[in-house]
Order: C-alpha cells, then structure tokens, then sequence
C-alpha cells in the first residue's frame, strides 16, 4: 500500500526539503493562529505549535494518511523567537543576535490515521551568528526575508552568509530535521525508501519548459512586467506569484527588492523556477492554495487568467490569502492584446481576463479597482509591440 505523506505546513523551504530527498507529499496549510499560543519554554512552544498544525490538518482528511506538522521557534537568552512581522522588530532581533548563539527548535508532530498513532518530538540545533554590521543588517531587512522565518533569520537563503555555523542537524533549521523524520516514520511501520515511491511520475514536455522563456520574449519581457508590476506594489511584504513558471518574472521582482514567493501546477517549470527562486516555489493549484487566510500582503498573476476556462475560484482564493488592503495585480486583456498585435479583430468572445468580467468578479469577493498600468511586450514579426494592461485590486 502506497503511503501517503500530508505535509501540514505552507513553508517553501520544508517541502523542498523533503523534496530534495526524495519525498513528494501533498500539501494542506492547516490554518493555525500561531499569535496567541503560549507554552513553558522556547522548545515546548515549537512542539505544541507542529502538534495543533498536524491535528487541525488530520481533523478535515477524508482518507487515510500520515500527517507530519513543523513549526520552528528560535531560542535567544531564554526567549521564544517566531517570525517578527514588521521590520523594527526583524532589525532590534538581528542586532542583539548577532556574533552571538542561539537555539533553533523545530517541533515535529506526526499523526498516521491508519496506525492511530501521534508521535510529538522536538529536534534543537545550535546557531552561530556573524557579528553583522548595522548596512548589512538594514539591507537584510529590505529584502524583506526576515520579517516571515522564525528567529528572523534563514540559513537556506539570502540570510546564509550570516549564519558562521551550526551545531547539530543542519535541515532541523531549515524547517525540518529529515533524521528525525525517518525515526519517527520507523514507530508506526513506515520504512523511508517507501515514501521514494510515492514520488510522483509527471509526463509534461520538458522541452516546452526549457524553451518557454526564449519563445516569450526572454529577460527584457520580464523584466519589463516585473518593473510594472513592481510599480504597483507594496514595499516590504510578502508576494505570491501564482503561475510562477520559469520563475523568470518572479526572479526580476526579488532583484527589485521583493519577497517572492511562487506556485505553479508544472513540474517541469517549477525545475526551472527552484533555480532561480530557491526555497521559495511549490507545486499548487492557484484555486487550492496552501496559504492561511490573510496571510499575502500582494497576488501577482501574469500572463494566467486568460488560460483559464472560470477565473472565479482562483479570484476568491486570492481575496482569501490577501490581508485587508493587501493588492492582487494581475495581466488584463492580454487576448485583446495579442488579437491586435496579430492585426485581428477583436470577435464578441470574452476572455476570462477581460477587465468588465474581473471587475464585477472581483467585487463579489471584497476585491476594488484600484490602480493600473501598462508596458510593451516583444515586438512580433508584424512589427507591431502588444501593449499589456496591468490591473490592481485591493482587499477591502
């Protein structure tokens, strides 16, 4: 019997973990209000934090399955570190951290419905710190990174080079202590190579993927879309880029200063994509999104709604995950754009991206008109350059 393994958790950096050893689970965001939970210790915290992640999850399955629930607290003289939220506070935790050590505790809870079995353990590593000079510590924060990991700090990402050592399991401070994992899979007759073969087996044309940017237009397309959208959003939060691709716009977005985080349903894109956006891109429907509520402080969607055939479920996943005046920016009209390009006429035939249809969609799910842009794509074989729209909705 195949073993189906439900990760409980949104973090990038966990499912590529277990990614790059070989796992595939599936994904379900248990929703948790990580705010208000208090606990006896650091530690303690971290473990409470993964068990209610794993049984929030396992309370809504349908089948059977194993659930494994994370969350990561970092320990600095006897206080509790999760994420800071705000950059005052990310920048006054990196400078009493740095040069000195501390704690990161990673509570694993895993519940399989078919054994009956919950094991709750916590794996603790120790954490050396750069002594950072305050530039490196502000330009840290700008990047945004900080203000949505525990202890304000990653050491799989732009925060690596401040990270002087570690002393225990390496993973554990990514999100996930894989040792740990493997022992406690072993308690309820779970042997590691079998989770090998649940990996999936994905047929999409690699080929397309690794052609996809040149037959689009390339770097100056994207840049020129990140630039556009980068106009519209907010500075300093955190974007989800739905149908991220080759993660080639998302890319230029981060060299403009943004937090990106992406998704998309392509294996074979999403290979291109880890490349570029390590640690930051996941396989997930943008009508299913493994993101809480009110969580994204902007949605980015280029170049998607015009492939789909009802843009409405992905719209009220994104009103779901946007915080109150969080933006959603998004490609408009892009069929229209290509019919004029094409020197075309434009028929009756409505594209789900059409801004009449998005705006009145939009508004069924708290989202307003409120702001736009434009900028050039690639000139076509006509000699003609489409002129793309970009649109932003703000929740309300």
């Amino acid at each position: 019997m195949s073993v189906r393994l439900v990760l409980a958790s949104a973090s990038p950096a966990r499912l590529q973990t277990l990614r790059s050893a070989g796992v595939e689970p599936e994904v379900i965001v248990s929703g948790v209000d990580e705010d208000n939970i208090t606990a006896e210790s650091p530690g303690e915290l971290a473990r409470l934090l993964a068990t209610l992640k794993a049984r929030a999850v396992v309370a809504n399955l349908t089948d059977h399955g194993t659930v494994l629930g994370c969350d990561s607290v970092l320990e600095f003289d006897g206080v509790a570190y999760g994420k800071p939220g705000t950059p005052d506070v990310a920048r006054e935790r990196l400078r009493a951290m740095r040069g000195r050590t501390g704690v990161l505790h990673t509570g694993h809870c895993l519940i399989d419905t078919n054994a009956k079995q919950e094991l709750r353990e916590l794996e603790s590593t120790k954490v050396f710190f750069a002594d950072l000079t305050d530039a490196e510590i502000d330009a840290y924060v700008a990047t945004g990174e900080p203000l949505v990991v525990a202890g304000s700090f990653t050491v799989d990402g732009l925060g690596g080079p401040f990270v002087t050592g570690v002393e225990g399991d390496y993973h554990n401070v990514v999100g996930l202590s894989l040792p740990l994992l493997r022992r406690m899979l072993a308690q309820v007759d779970i042997a590691w190579p079998e989770l090998w073969k649940t990996t999936s087996t994905y047929t999409y044309d690699e080929d397309v993927a690794y052609s996809y940017d040149d037959t689009r237009g390339g770097l100056p397309r994207a840049q020129a879309a990140a630039a556009a959208v980068d106009s519209l959003l907010p500075k300093g939060g955190r974007v989800l880029e739905l149908a991220v691709g080759t993660g080639i716009v998302g890319a230029e977005l981060v060299a403009l200063g943004n937090l990106v985080h992406g998704v998309d349903l392509s294996p074979a894109m999403l290979q291109h994509a880890r490349l570029r956006l390590p640690g930051h891109v996941l396989a997930a429907d943008a009508a299913t999104l493994p993101v809480a509520d009110r969580r994204c402080d902007a949605v980015v969607a280029i170049w998607l709604l015009h492939l789909l055939d009802d843009s409405e479920p992905v719209i009220a996943e994104v009103a779901r995950v946007l915080r109150t005046d969080g933006v959603f920016i998004t490609t408009t009209e892009k069929t229209d754009a290509s019919r004029y390009a094409d020197g075309r006429v434009p028929t009756d035939a409505r594209s789900q991206d059409a801004l009449s249809h998005l705006v009145a969609t939009a508004a069924r799910h708290g989202l307003v008109l409120d702001g736009a842009t434009t900028f050039p794509g690639p000139t076509r074989n006509t000699g003609q350059t489409p002129l793309y729209t970009l649109t932003r909705f703000r929740r309300t």
